[in-house]
């Protein structure tokens, strides 16, 4: 059986991190520059992150493999408590891809995000022009699909942060918990 394990951020991360964001197919994907995938920008990054934490602003985890190898990032970000909303962002490696690591890791971090944080809406988007992303939120059986006019400021946030055309889709808290007390 498919296992992985998200844990905080650390240093010692960075240059596992930066080499798989430096693969051509996640990094552009994730639309990053040569600057943020070089380990000093993976570093920067991770402070950033550890940074965010404390505010809470986000919760970030690494996503690790069975036999602790990192494979990913998945991050709870814009945290809004009087909103009862944020969004979530995932990247996984490139040799990890078609494996099951996305659902598995999301369907862990969005339990923290309907429990501990107690929040309703979580936020999952993607470019338009990311098909391979679009794709994957379509496989989870509970989230919801095309929610733009519904939620129409949280898809004009998620563009002017991406600069770039998305689609918005939303995990409600009822529909995940529903879905999580049956398959766990």
């Amino acid at each position: 059986m498919l296992k992985c394990s998200l844990v905080p951020h650390d240093k010692s991360y960075a240059k596992s991190m930066s080499s798989l964001t430096s693969a051509p197919k996640v990094k552009g994907a994730l639309g990053l520059t040569d600057e943020q995938t070089s380990l000093e920008g993976t570093l920067s990054f991770i402070e950033f992150v550890q940074e965010q934490e404390k505010i809470g602003k986000q919760y970030s985890r690494v996503i690790l493999d069975e036999t602790g190898e990192l494979i990913g990032v998945i991050t709870l970000k814009d945290i809004e408590p009087t909103k009862k909303t944020c969004y979530i962002g995932t990247w996984i490696g490139h040799p990890y891809w078609g494996k099951g690591f996305n659902a598995l890791a999301k369907s862990e971090i969005l339990y923290t995000a309907f429990t501990l944080f107690d929040l309703d809406y979580v936020f999952a988007g993607a470019k338009l022009s990311n098909i391979r992303s679009q794709k994957a939120q379509e496989k989870l059986p509970y989230i919801r699909i095309d929610v733009q006019t519904e939620f129409l400021d949280n898809l004009i946030n998620m563009e002017l942060q991406l600069n770039e055309p998305c689609m918005l889709n939303v995990i409600e808290r009822k529909m995940f918990m529903n879905w999580y007390l049956t398959h766990n």
